[in-house]
């Protein structure tokens, strides 16, 4: 993950549960994903930001429109991980995530199982077009 400009990386903690895993107790690989939208969720709400209260006022929800995804090693039921969400400002619309997976409570000495680059789009709730992030979002993402 390369820092740069931006908010600090943030991190949240997870579990491998059945629901996670195929029928060898491995997370199935689409279900990663899940841990890298819940961990964004926990970033927006760590800065007070709820994504309904963001759908009716400013009336505005994110779309992911692109996504880059390095599978390292499996994770396994049970384990404890540790997911990274690093954003960075990307236009007027777009905020760009570099976010890992790590097995255990942190990035410490291990390197990541995982590693994603993730585009999310600011679009209107009801037209679903694109729109500008909100000025205290913005000032958030760029700041030093």
């Amino acid at each position: 993950m390369s820092g740069g400009s931006g908010t600090a990386a943030f991190s949240w903690p997870a579990r491998v549960y059945w629901e996670d895993t195929d029928g060898g107790g491995i997370v199935y690989y689409a279900n990663y994903l899940r841990f890298l939208e819940r961990a964004r969720t926990e970033w927006l709400r760590s800065l007070g930001y709820s994504q309904q209260a963001l759908a009716r006022e400013p009336g505005i929800v994110f779309a992911v429109s692109s996504l880059t995804v390095g599978y390292r090693r499996p994770a396994r039921l049970d384990d404890e991980l540790t997911i990274t969400c690093e954003p960075h400002a990307d236009r007027a619309a777009a905020i760009r995530f570099e976010q890992a997976i790590f097995r255990g409570r942190g990035p410490g000495e291990e390197s990541p199982i995982l590693t994603a680059e993730v585009r999310v789009v600011c679009v209107d709730a009801l037209t679903l077009k694109p729109r500008r992030l909100p000025e205290s979002l913005t000032n958030v993402l760029t700041r030093p």
